[in-house]
């Protein structure tokens, strides 16, 4: 096991590395550049910030001077307002983790409730009513979901204000990040349950007298989870970074605010530390997510 995790790690770093160069010379390669908007600035003083910030060197200089200063742990400081680019990451992936673990937790709970529901009333109408409402779900991106959302609870029932902080302005967000992991967690709970339920094990406790409760929460569930553990990684990373658009939508200032506000101002710093923040969020969560199989079904090797 520990040979698998030396060689996830190491994969890890190529993996985010091939992110960092593939995103420093595409945002490169667009005409224009962080200070061309600028009209206020004199030409003198937009070469001593562009010698400032070593964008008068070549494109491959510049990357390299980036990955070493990276490799110290220094992501530099914002072009735009100077501020220590680290901090500001930080900062705002708090309300960005806050609203995408809430979100998570939502989708999964409900996920598998529905799930399971779905799979002990089959060919029944719970079940055909879950499977159209979670198929309708799948259908719609979550961007799409938080426009209707803040269209209609927002701006013409007026449910929910369109700016705050208060916790009430994280109930729409929460249900645009939710809805498409909950409907295909529900999917993925009621294949692999109804697998689990047709085993040799289940109709062996059955026939043992087990009661039905037993029989579905300790030995049905427990098996139908190993998918939906594959599942929790990768439905991680997608809230986290599709809570980028959700959270400009609905003005929260999270990560997703900064890495919009980066892309518009050409902000190359701030655009690059979200970006290689992001990449390795999402394959850390993938190799956790690989390390939880054993905990659940210990018959499962990394050989």
């Amino acid at each position: 096991m520990a040979k698998y995790v030396v060689k996830r790690i190491l994969l890890a770093i190529v993996t985010v590395f091939i992110i960092c160069a593939i995103t420093f010379f595409a945002m490169n390669a667009i005409p224009g550049g962080p200070f061309s908007s600028e009209k206020a600035l004199s030409p003198e003083v937009e070469k001593v910030l562009m010698e400032r910030f070593n964008l008068d060197k070549p494109v491959t200089t510049q990357f390299v001077l980036y990955m070493k200063q990276l490799a110290h742990g220094d992501f530099g400081v914002s072009i735009k307002t100077g501020r220590d680019i680290a901090t500001t990451v930080f900062d705002s992936f708090k309300v960005s983790a806050r609203l995408g673990g809430m979100a998570a937790l939502v989708a999964l709970i409900c996920g598998l409730v529905l799930g399971s529901i779905a799979a002990l009333t089959r060919n029944h109408w719970p079940d055909r009513l879950i499977i159209f409402f979670s198929t309708l779900a799948t259908a719609v991106p979550s961007f799409v979901l938080a426009t209707l959302l803040l269209l209609v609870f927002c701006i013409q029932l007026g449910w929910f204000p369109v700016f705050s902080t208060s916790n009430q302005n994280y109930v729409l967000p929460v249900i645009s990040l939710a809805m498409y992991p909950m409907a295909y967690i529900t999917r993925l709970t009621k294949t692999s349950m109804l697998d689990a339920l047709g085993q040799d094990y289940v109709r062996t406790a059955r026939a043992k007298g087990v009661p039905q409760v037993k029989v579905i929460f300790k030995h049905a569930l427990r098996n139908a989870l190993i998918p939906v553990i594959t599942y929790v990684g990768p439905m991680l990373a997608f809230i986290l970074t599709g809570s980028l658009v959700v959270e400009n939508i609905f003005t929260i200032g999270g990560l997703g605010a900064k890495f919009v506000t980066g892309i518009t101002t050409r902000d190359y710093p701030m655009i690059m530390a979200t970006t290689i923040f992001l990449a390795t969020l999402m394959v850390a969560l993938n190799l956790i997510s690989d390390l939880v199989y054993k905990l659940v079904d210990p018959r499962i090797t990394f050989e």
